[in-house]
């Protein structure tokens, strides 16, 4: 009984395990294709962002009472503004900045998570490529996917700059 429930109950196969597409994807129309490429990777990519996603809701909730407990909110309370007008217009904004600060560093560090998540659902990508040059000695390759981690840490930087200067308007560039 018990594996019988194990096996028609429990046994969930909406999404592949392993590959990047199905047998004889490369004859499919290009939008069955796209189709079943996105079908493949929503469990890389959930796996590959879960982590992220609890660090990222986490410095939202502490961001979000920290500022609550602010004397400007206590103030905007006192003039009578709705709950939902002081929560958007207010707070939100002002929690936004670790918030921002994190997501910039969020982005090189996905292809650090990669190698692991890759080799589990056999998926050929950059952490596969780098671990796989760094262990045939390949250091042209190795140098090179390094540059592109450092854009990737310089794109992630200024992607932050430019958050920080349309959540807050008193920060300018000069």
């Amino acid at each position: 009984w018990a594996q019988w429930l194990l096996d028609h109950v429990f046994h969930f196969n909406w999404f592949p395990i392993y590959g990047s597409s199905s047998d004889g994807a490369g004859d499919w129309p290009l939008h069955r294709w796209l189709a079943d490429r996105l079908w493949h990777f929503v469990l890389p990519v959930f796996c590959l962002t879960y982590a992220s996603f609890s660090i990222m809701s986490r410095y939202a909730r502490a961001g979000m009472i920290e500022v609550v407990r602010q004397d400007y909110i206590r103030t905007a309370r006192a003039y009578g503004f709705a709950e939902r007008t002081i929560v958007y217009r207010y707070a939100l904004r002002n929690s936004l900045i670790p918030q921002i600060t994190i997501l910039g560093s969020l982005l090189p560090g996905m292809i650090a998570g990669s190698v692991i998540i890759e080799s589990i659902f056999s998926v050929n990508g950059m952490g596969q490529l780098f671990y796989d040059s760094i262990m045939s000695r390949d250091y042209s390759l190795v140098m090179g996917l390094f540059t592109f981690t450092a854009l990737l840490t310089l794109l992630g930087m200024i992607l932050s700059d430019i958050l920080y200067a349309l959540v807050d308007p008193r920060i300018v560039f000069k």
